[in-house]
């Protein structure tokens, strides 16, 4: 029950997206503008903000980091694996593969956090945060080769790359964003989850998405149950115990990341069945990670 109200809100948001494309009959222009201010504005300044403060002991998390990349890792090739199912072109393909293996990082610190507190909130933040820019990069390269083959190019000027880079280096430099501008960073980042996921609601389009439903439901499954399986004998391999396996195991089992639709659409590629997977991977989470959290309750090192 508390991971389902922990999901509720989102996908209440989601929810409401549908309803404000489908009864108050905005314009389409109104929500590709959405889109753009979410992933040119809103979303850089989440991203750096979040990476900018987080505490990140680089040699202490090494193992957790190992774990976590090795975990999307394996998601990028169980989707890829997973193409004759899918029936789809090289675009919506490259669009959907992401959903295997992105995260909604705010999720996974509202859950943390009730698994562990403050360790638990700031052992998660760290691994999601470290992780961001090679979810990133695997997602852009993959659409910009499947595009006009511009994969350098995008991933130079790919803002959500350039602003988990800068807030890295900004965080490992040592230096402190200045007091009035943290409430102004706070306040996009508080925006861009909100718009994110009304866009994501805003896109959904059930019948679209049926030429492709098996391999969704597979995405889906590799996302939500594959992957965590995979983390917990990973983590167990590296010697994590305590907060660090549940962390490693929680993150593993994230819906997928609403970012996932607003670089689908940014690149033109299939934004309706991201968003489908993005909603059912959110929905399906709220039994799946009830059922990890029971795992690591009873079993967990």
């Amino acid at each position: 029950m508390q991971s389902f109200l922990l999901l509720l809100p989102d996908f209440a948001l989601i929810a409401l997206g549908v309803v404000l494309r489908r009864y108050f009959r905005l314009a389409d222009g109104f929500w590709t503008g959405v889109e753009k201010l979410v992933y040119f504005v809103l979303f850089p300044a989440l991203l750096f903000n979040a990476l900018a403060r987080a505490r990140i002991d680089v040699a202490a998390m090494a193992p957790l980091f190992g774990v976590g990349l090795l975990c999307m890792t394996s998601g990028f090739v169980l989707a890829l694996l997973g193409k004759p199912l899918m029936g789809l072109g090289p675009m919506a393909f490259a669009s959907r593969v992401q959903c295997a293996y992105r995260f909604n990082t705010y999720i996974g610190i509202a859950v943390a956090g009730k698994v562990a507190g403050a360790t638990g909130v700031a052992t998660m933040g760290a691994l999601c945060g470290a992780m961001v820019p090679f979810a990133n990069m695997a997602a852009v390269g993959l659409l910009a080769h499947h595009g006009q083959g511009r994969l350098w190019r995008e991933l130079s000027r790919n803002p959500l790359i350039i602003a988990t880079l800068a807030g890295m280096a900004f965080n490992l430099a040592g230096a402190t964003l200045p007091e009035p501008l943290i409430p102004f960073l706070q306040r996009l980042a508080d925006a861009a989850v909100t718009l994110g996921l009304l866009a994501v609601g805003a896109a959904l389009r059930g019948g679209e998405q049926v030429a492709g439903r098996a391999g969704a439901i597979y995405l889906c499954a590799v996302k939500l149950l594959a992957l965590p399986a995979i983390a917990w004998g990973l983590a167990s391999f590296f010697g994590l115990t305590g907060v660090a396996f549940a962390t490693a195991v929680l993150f593993a089992a994230l819906p997928s990341a609403s970012s996932a639709y607003i670089l689908a659409m940014r690149m033109g590629g299939d934004g309706p069945g991201v968003a489908w997977l993005i909603s059912a991977t959110t929905v399906t989470a709220a039994i799946t990670l009830t059922g990890w959290l029971t795992a690591l309750t009873r079993w967990g090192p």
